[in-house]
């Protein structure tokens, strides 16, 4: 009975021990991973996602290796420029596992191994570069870096996608001499901006003064034309009032002399009233006179009919 007994637990045991080996030759492998897998002790094979089953004792997971890209930030690395500067630089470096089979067996410490080829090949090519050089060529070094790294990691299953400076870390003296140097270049900036704006204020002052007598002789000019078209048009408009005065003086005579033929007056009392207009005409302003040859012969009839009754009356 007791033997019954026993021979039932070890049959449980024996089930129980079963069951949790099945279970422990089931793997399933996620996204973005994978599994080395190593039979007595050599590699068989790599499994990628979904689900896989092993041979129990015989085969065994030597690696589980994550697929995705990685970052890694190491710590600054003090390097020597061609001018014999001591600096600190510090770098990321972003890779991605290509190969699982060689990144497990390729190296025995990548990580390690990423970190002293970066410093090295940092040192190489900072060791070409001035200081000036190593601040402002940052692209140049990221694209350097990483091309070396990826040559240099591709028997290990890893692929550098990208390196990047983090820091430029020069001597406490360097940075004291570059501040002061910043500091001289901004006055020097600021001075040629303050002298730019005083000379383009003079010229425009200048500008504003130069259009400014432009328009006063422009309005000058203007006002003297305008002052002589005035005094044109009142000498135009005193020559037409005169004019228009001495023909209605004439009209007035031509009147005159009209009315006195009508009323029977002979050809001497016409004559008369003719020479009388003309002297009006005259007004005492015209040098000059023309007077028709019909009035001029009754006007020296006249005269000497004047003179003949002088003479008879002394």
């Amino acid at each position: 009975m007791i033997g019954r007994i026993i021979g039932q637990i070890l049959g449980v045991i024996l089930l129980v021990i079963v069951i949790l080996v099945v279970i422990s030759c089931v793997k399933i492998v996620r996204q973005a991973q994978a599994l080395v897998i190593e039979r007595l002790g050599a590699y068989q094979s790599t499994w990628s996602t979904g689900l896989h089953f092993k041979l129990p004792i015989i085969d065994r997971v030597a690696k589980r290796v994550d697929l995705k890209e990685q970052v890694v930030d190491f710590a600054p690395q003090p390097v020597i420029t061609k001018d014999n500067v001591t600096m600190r630089i510090d770098t990321v470096v972003f890779y991605q596992i290509t190969d699982p089979k060689m990144f497990c067996y390729g190296v025995a410490n990548p990580i390690m191994a990423i970190e002293n080829l970066t410093a090295t090949t940092l040192r190489n090519i900072i060791g070409d570069l001035e200081l000036d050089q190593t601040l402002t060529s940052r692209e140049t070094i990221n694209t350097k870096m990483r091309a070396s790294l990826d040559v240099a990691t591709d028997p290990w299953g890893i692929k550098v996608n990208r390196v990047e400076l983090k820091n430029i870390i020069p001597p406490a003296a360097i940075q004291d001499a570059m501040e002061k140097q910043m500091k001289a270049e901004r006055e020097r900036r600021e001075a040629i901006l303050r002298a730019e704006g005083e000379k383009k204020s003079t010229i425009l002052v200048a500008e504003g003064h130069k259009e400014s007598a432009i328009l006063d002789a422009e309005a000058e000019k203007q006002a003297a034309i305008l002052r002589a078209e005035a005094k044109k048009e009142a000498m135009i408009r005193e020559a037409e009032g005169e004019a228009e005065a001495i023909l209605k003086v004439q009209q007035a005579n031509a009147d005159g002399i009209r009315f006195l033929k009508e009323a029977g007056a002979d050809e001497a009392v016409l004559t008369m009233k003719s020479l009388e207009a003309f002297e009006k005409a005259a007004d005492g302003k015209a040098t000059k006179i023309i007077i028709p040859s019909e009035i001029q012969g009754i006007a020296g009839l006249v005269k000497s009919l004047a003179e003949v009754s002088a003479k008879e009356e002394a």
